[in-house]
């Protein structure tokens, strides 16, 4: 009797702790897959898919042999096993989950490689553990005992997705959490083997700690291929990583870029599209009657701080993760001013919630593959309009394509935003067809301001950068005329960006100089999905401006 209690308690044990791993690792897997591919509703779908697809095998293969053999070795090898793979992905998970980028797979399943590779071998695994555990429980019957290993197996399942949602993520990173799953799983083999371990046990269990040992360590180095890792952590929103390389200091969130400084120059525009954020100066009929700024996602508070230096206008901004406000502060430079204030805030909520009306609002919170929809329905572009002024000015930096398959996005956020706005312009940052930052500007004038126009008032206004390339991106077509309107009943924003998945995304960076006038001047550069220079930027021939425009 004694020995069919202590079989059925480690029965129970390995059944829980392989609920909590695979749910764990199917959380962390969103994690690791989101910087790569994205977190579009496609990547967790095949995340999802995935492990229920490998856990389904395990169940099926890991039923088919228990009869036969069944008992605490087999399940010691299993848990040793898995943490052994999981410490190969602490090790090796960054390289082998770009080794998968270049596979030809269709945008929407372009993630299926990566997760089958990383995560398939570790959850097929684990999907033995509960069939040999309802075979080692002293139950009376198939149905009890399968019923109580899957009822223990589910709590477990659900301590992994709670513990690791709201306390791993939140206060680790990726190989931290990789390599605690890595000890619990090593753990659970030592403890199912106590207290007579074998030798071959014993120096499985032993080794399989050095390996994570050695893996963490190693995956700590503070390098990756963008330069020196300054700082990293995961948020309760993305993947955080503040990276040096050379004079340059970047905010990478959920891996891609999403600001720069220049060290030496910490309000110098790095990223050319940050430059556009000035147009509104030679939009407005008087620039002088720009008194209040609203900046709808804060990043490395590039805009911001360049606002707080050229103008004498009141800065706010709302960020919704107060890990990327502090490291703003901390590694980005923000000052201390009575004009700028921030606000932790949903960008939606708080416009929703404030009385306080705007004369430029700039909406700067999408990625390439995470948009939050509700910033960017109709019904959020009329809550823009009513806290914008009587004359106020709307930009959206928006990563799209202008033209082709993946300008999908581009052209539904158009229409949307022409919807409630009388004009809307459009400024591709980069030439051709590629995936850019394209900034839309909308007025509440109901007045046409032509290229022309902007051209003279960039001469004579002085709104302390010389934006005559910026100017000469200006389109007037309306692309829309075959997209949707988006709405909060129906925003299809994943399928919209689902044409731009494994497109490479060009980011202009500039090489700024001063005029004589003491205007900044950009010289755009581009830069590839890997943040490499490649190739100076073209801009079409600025024509001179007509007598009578001067």
């Amino acid at each position: 009797m004694k020995r069919a209690v202590r079989s059925v308690s480690r029965a129970e044990l390995a059944v829980f702790v392989s609920g909590v791993a695979s749910m764990g690792l199917e959380i962390l897997a969103g994690r690791l897959i989101a910087p790569q591919f994205g977190s579009s509703i496609y990547t967790w779908g095949t995340i999802i898919g995935v492990f229920l697809a490998a856990l389904s095998l395990g169940y099926y293969r890991g039923g088919k042999l228990a009869s036969r053999r069944a008992d605490t070795g087999h399940l010691i090898r299993l848990f040793v096993w898995t943490a052994v793979y999981v410490a190969g992905l602490v090790f090796a998970g960054e390289l082998l989950l770009r080794s998968t980028v270049a596979l030809p797979f269709p945008g929407r399943a372009a993630s299926l490689p990566a997760v089958v590779l990383l995560f398939g071998p570790p959850t097929y695994l684990l999907g033995f553990v509960s069939p040999y555990a309802a075979e080692l429980s002293d139950k009376t019957g198939t149905g009890e005992a399968s019923g109580h290993v899957y009822a223990v197996g589910t709590v477990g399942s659900i301590v992994g997705a709670f513990g690791t949602t709201y306390a791993l993520v939140p206060a680790l990173g990726t190989d931290a959490i990789g390599f605690l799953f890595g000890v619990l799983l090593v753990g659970t083999a030592a403890l199912l083997a106590w207290p007579d371990p074998s030798r071959e046990t014993l120096g499985s269990v032993l080794g399989t700690v050095l390996l994570l040992t050695a893996a963490i360590g190693t995956g700590v180095a503070g390098v990756s291929v963008e330069g020196n890792v300054v700082y990293e952590t995961q948020t309760e929103y993305q993947e955080l990583r503040v990276v040096d390389l050379g004079d340059t200091r970047t905010l990478y969130l959920d891996g891609q870029r999403h600001s720069a400084m220049d060290r030496a120059s910490p309000t110098r525009h790095v990223f050319d599209y940050t430059r556009y954020f000035h147009l509104p100066y030679l939009f407005a009929d008087d620039p002088d009657d720009i008194d209040r700024v609203l900046f709808v996602g804060g990043g490395g508070f590039s805009g911001p701080k360049r606002f707080l230096e050229e103008y004498d206008a009141t800065v706010d901004v709302v960020e919704i993760d107060p890990e990327v406000i502090r490291v703003a502060r901390q590694y980005f430079r923000v000052p201390e001013s009575d004009r700028l204030n921030v606000y932790n805030r949903d960008g939606r909520r708080y416009l929703r919630d404030t009385d306080r009306t705007y004369d430029v609002i700039v909406l700067d919170a999408y990625k390439k593959d995470k948009v939050p929809f509700h910033l960017t329905t109709v019904e959020f572009m009329r809550l823009v309009n009513e806290r914008l002024s009587a004359d106020g000015i709307l930009v959206a930096n928006l990563i799209s394509a202008p033209t082709g398959p993946a300008s999908k996005f581009y052209r539904a956020e158009h229409r949307t935003v022409s919807r409630v706005f009388p004009q809307v312009y459009s400024f591709p940052t980069s030439e051709g067809a590629v995936v850019q930052n394209i900034e839309i500007v909308a007025t509440k004038n109901d007045r046409r301001v032509t290229e022309t126009t902007l051209r003279e008032r960039n001469e004579r206004r002085d709104v302390g950068l010389d934006l005559e390339s910026e100017v000469a991106a200006y389109r007037h077509e309306a692309p829309d005329d075959d997209a949707p309107v988006l709405r909060d009943d129906y925003a299809p924003v994943d399928a919209l960006l689902d044409p731009m998945v494994g497109r490479r995304y060009v980011v202009e960076r500039t090489n700024d100089t001063e005029t004589a006038d003491g205007r900044a001047v950009s010289a755009p550069v581009q830069i590839g999905a890997a943040g490499r220079s490649s190739a100076t930027r073209p801009r079409p021939a600025t024509p001179p401006v007509p007598p009578a425009a001067r």
